[in-house]
């Protein structure tokens, strides 16, 4: 497939408190990364980023396909000051620094005792700034599910759909494939063969509303401006010229953001919520699955108006408006937290403090 440059290790003053990467790249965010004997490898951006730590820094490495050498010694394309190497900056935002996660964590449990009591087994989880069309399509796939089977899913789609970009450990490394090239015509058969089940004509559905229907950058419109997507400049001010979103050109809102998204095959309230707080920026969204009713219920008492005991819109809206009084306008890093606290695979790190 032929050679690839791989940079040297360079790496980010960053403490474990401010971000631990064993957390939060398991913590069912992101169902991409792997971690290959003690370092973490994604592709980000057309390039495999490799990810190791200790107490003080973040180190990172990349492995760019043979595509991108385009400068004749590998010290000059490597160099961060002449533009070819924008893996520092673009990790600063994927993992959201500009954020001091310990100035949030103390301002949390100043006005919650049960974050007071739960957090210090979980410093150091960050909500990840990610694509957000492979943040919904991800999601899409997490209906029912859990983050083993999502991720497998995640992963046959970036084999089968997305570009080559290198091999780690033997292992090949794709990106994850644009919405075109999950618009087509025997794509849904495809996926059913694959596994996905019911999931694959939500998945052949919205890619076709997102790639041909709407107009070209209609998810990134949805972003919260003060968020940008990684990687890219904000695009406020483009024009809409397709019938959906002409009747939604107010400015961009987390509710706006929300509501658009839930007009998409496979996408409800929690699905909807997941990519605007992971895919879109919008730091207030707290998606509630099961593990997020059960925290609400049983550590913040949080009663059912409703008799009926069907969880509906009404209800759902009621639980994150609560965690939102609470926690603030960064109300789902908060909830990732103790999300991230109520998993199965994090129990022995739970009981450890």
């Amino acid at each position: 497939m032929g050679a690839q440059r791989v940079a040297e290790w360079r790496k980010l003053p960053l403490s474990l408190s401010e971000l631990c990467v064993d957390t939060t790249l398991r913590c069912g965010q992101s169902f991409r990364w792997r971690k290959i004997n003690d370092e973490w490898h994604c592709v980000l951006k057309g390039r495999i980023v490799s990810l190791k730590q200790d107490p003080s820094h973040l180190h990172y490495k990349v492995t760019w396909p043979k595509a991108a050498l385009s400068l004749p010694t590998q010290s000059e394309s490597l160099s961060e000051d002449d533009g070819e190497d924008d893996t520092g900056s673009l990790l600063h935002s994927y993992f959201a620094l500009s954020h001091s996660l310990s100035s949030l964590y103390k301002q949390w449990a100043a006005s919650d005792p049960n974050f007071a009591r739960r957090a210090p087994a979980f410093t150091g989880i960050r909500i990840l700034n990610q694509d957000a069309w492979e943040t919904l399509v991800s999601f899409i796939c997490s209906s029912n599910n859990n983050i083993s089977r999502i991720s497998q899913m995640v992963q046959k789609l970036c084999n089968h759909y997305g570009p080559y970009i290198g091999t780690i450990a033997g292992i090949p490394f794709h990106d994850f494939p644009p919405p075109e090239a999950l618009a087509g015509k025997h794509v849904e058969a495809h996926l059913r063969e694959l596994g996905f089940g019911y999931r694959a004509k939500y998945i052949a559905e919205t890619a076709e509303i997102v790639a041909y229907f709407h107009s070209p950058g209609w998810l990134l419109r949805l972003r919260n401006p003060k968020c940008p997507a990684f990687g890219a400049t904000p695009q406020a001010g483009v024009e809409r010229d397709d019938d959906a979103t002409k009747a939604s050109a107010e400015p961009a809102s987390y509710r706006a953001a929300h509501e658009a998204l839930l007009t998409l095959p496979g996408v409800g309230p929690k699905v909807a919520d997941c990519v605007c707080l992971m895919g879109l920026g919008w730091w207030e969204a707290v998606p509630v699955d099961t593990h997020v009713w059960q925290i609400a219920q049983r550590d913040y008492h949080f009663k059912n108006a409703s008799k009926t005991k069907t969880f509906t819109k009404t209800m759902y809206d009621a639980v994150g408006d609560h965690f939102r009084k609470i926690w603030g306008p960064l109300a789902g890093w908060a909830q990732s937290v103790l999300f991230t606290a109520n998993l199965k695979s994090f129990a022995e790190q739970a009981s450890s403090k």
